[in-house]
């Protein structure tokens, strides 16, 4: 039998006394994928990191990582120098943190290029690989920075900056989760590109289900930083062994939650944007992001809004809060304008949002007893010193944490549980509507599915109105009495959500069904259990059904 690329045997990683990945063997093969899943905290990260020689800290490694037999724990900083890049690289989950804002993609894909070519035939080479990677006008990508990209863009860049390296072996950890499902299968469809032409072996991270069964030739199961099972892809999705791969598989195909009460029927709208119009940019660089919107909601309604990148999604959901100023038309909220500065707190305490990023949008330096404090204060300036800390603890039990976690700083927390502190520092204003900006894209499927129940039965319990904004058409099922579908800054189609998954009218909006899984016809079916089936036949070799052609990939057009 072949001798592995990779071999990891009996890998632990501690901190102090604290072990945080547990005697893990893993081998990959030449031109396989491997598929790591588990939930967030699960190690898996870790291990891909101890793989590098890049985990955080200084970790006591025991065990041994093997590169062609080559032991790489036991690498100086200029050994490491000839692997990570050259022999091994990693696309991360955000490019935008792992690529340099103030460089050219050109500049950054020349860095990582082996010696050995003049500057010529370098930026001809980078061309090449921003052509390889399904970018358009590719010379004239080299001259662009990162923030001038979409998301899918900024990984396709940072793809073809790894494969100018060259590597045999390329870590992918969670390279599409914060992506749409048009864009997710384009990537998908690139890294399965590049793996067959150039013959190498993957490492495939993600919480994904369907993405791993979509990608992985076998899966690995891991949990509180040990390797539960591991096997062959189809055999792992469909009869695994293990009961938290069991749990893991039912979690992430029961995606039918229970479906909200229905709307209380107020007199009037609760949410009303008409023609609403919003611009970027200045002068001659002005260019309109959304165009002619209408909306009309009711109290106690659920909203979903979705669309692929750049399809004006977030600019909508930031108009609705005042956080960029229309163009042309209206907005009135709780029958308030969200621009008038002059109300802005009677607003806040009216309309909350909830960011998809929550490591960003809590202060990291302070502690989550000061963080919900200052809402506490806003919404009721008068509540005593005294009383502070018990309303914050209420708050957090609430969102089902426990209330002595109040001296934690957001870093101390999983992603899970920091976005439980967000929805409870915006439940904290008392409002009547939240706006949920992609909240649980990041989430494995059982920390996700505990998320969306939490949002159901805050609803019901203080009759919010909710606009959810997602990717993931499967959660806007089981959440939206509406959806309003977004491209390129126009409304394609808004219709009750059973009307628009059964029979959409639009191509744009069959379009996304399909990328999801959820053609129309499915009915009945769970879709969550339709989308896992189809993309597991990648595993045995036919291609999913929701991956375009290969190699033509259209690029999205890049985000305001």
């Amino acid at each position: 039998m072949q001798a592995p690329l990779l071999s990891i045997q009996n890998l632990t990683l501690s901190y102090g006394d604290t072990p945080v990945v547990r005697d893990v063997s893993l081998d990959i093969r030449d031109g396989e994928t491997l598929g790591l899943i588990g939930e967030s905290g699960s190690g898996k990260s870790m291990t891909a990191l101890a793989v590098l020689g890049l985990a955080p800290g200084h970790p006591h490694v025991a065990g041994s990582i093997r590169l062609r037999g080559r032991e790489l724990t036991a690498l100086d900083p200029a050994a490491w120098r000839t692997v990570r890049g050259r022999q091994i690289g990693i696309v991360f989950q955000d490019p935008m943190s792992a690529l340099n804002p103030l460089m050219t993609l050109g500049a950054q894909i020349v860095e990582t290029m082996p010696a050995g070519r003049d500057r010529r035939e370098r930026q001809t080479r980078a061309a090449e690989l921003l052509h390889e990677v399904g970018l358009p006008d590719p010379v004239r990508m080299l001259d662009r920075r990162p923030f001038e990209l979409s998301g899918g863009q900024q990984q396709r860049a940072m793809i073809a900056m790894v494969l100018a390296g060259e590597p045999t072996l390329l870590i992918a950890d969670e390279p599409t989760t914060a992506l749409d499902v048009t864009t997710q299968a384009q990537v998908l469809a690139l890294l399965r590109d590049v793996r067959r032409r150039r013959g190498m072996a993957m490492l495939f991270i993600s919480h994904d289900l369907d993405v791993v069964a979509a990608m992985a030739d076998r899966i690995a199961v891991m949990r509180h930083g040990s390797l539960l099972e591991e096997g062959d892809a189809g055999v792992m999705l469909h009869a695994p062994r293990h009961d938290y791969t069991r749990s893991l598989v039912a979690a992430h195909t029961h995606r039918a939650l229970p479906r909200f009460a229905a709307a209380r029927r107020a007199s009037e709208d609760i949410v009303h944007a008409q023609d609403l119009c919003v611009d970027y940019g200045h002068a001659r660089s002005r260019h309109r992001v959304l165009q002619g919107v209408d909306l009309r909601l009711r109290e106690g309604a659920t909203l979903g809004i979705a669309g692929e990148s750049g399809s004006g999604k977030s600019t909508l959901a930031r108009a609705l809060l005042g956080l960029v100023p229309p163009a042309a038309g209206s907005v009135r909220v709780c029958g308030m304008d969200p621009a008038d500065r002059r109300q802005r707190i009677r607003y806040a305490r009216a309309c909350q949002y909830i960011f998809q990023d929550t490591s960003g949008s809590l202060n990291p330096r302070r502690t989550l007893l000061q963080a919900l404090s200052e809402a506490q204060l806003a919404a009721e300036p008068a509540t005593p010193r005294e009383a502070l800390a018990h309303r914050c603890a209420a708050m957090l039990e609430e969102v089902g944490l426990a209330g002595d976690m109040l001296a934690r700083f957001p870093h101390q927390l999983s992603g899970g549980q920091r976005q439980r502190v967000v929805i409870a520092r915006a439940l904290a204003m008392r409002p009547r509507v939240l706006v949920c900006d992609e909240p649980v894209s990041a989430l494995d499927a059982t920390v996700r599915n505990q998320i969306l129940d939490l949002l159901a039965r805050l609803r019901e319990a203080h009759g919010l109105t909710l606009l959810f904004i997602g990717h993931d058409l499967a959660v806007m099922r089981s959440l939206a009495d509406e959806v309003l579908v977004l491209r390129q800054g126009r409304v394609v189609e808004h219709a009750a959500a059973d009307t628009l998954f059964e029979r959409p009218r639009t191509a744009y909006a069959r379009q996304l069904l399909n990328a999801s899984g959820m053609a129309p016809g499915l009915s009945g079916k769970d879709p969550g259990a339709a989308t896992l089936f189809s993309s597991s036949r990648e595993a045995r070799g036919a291609r999913p059904a929701f991956a375009p052609p290969i190699p033509v990939m259209p690029a999205l057009a890049p985000h305001p």
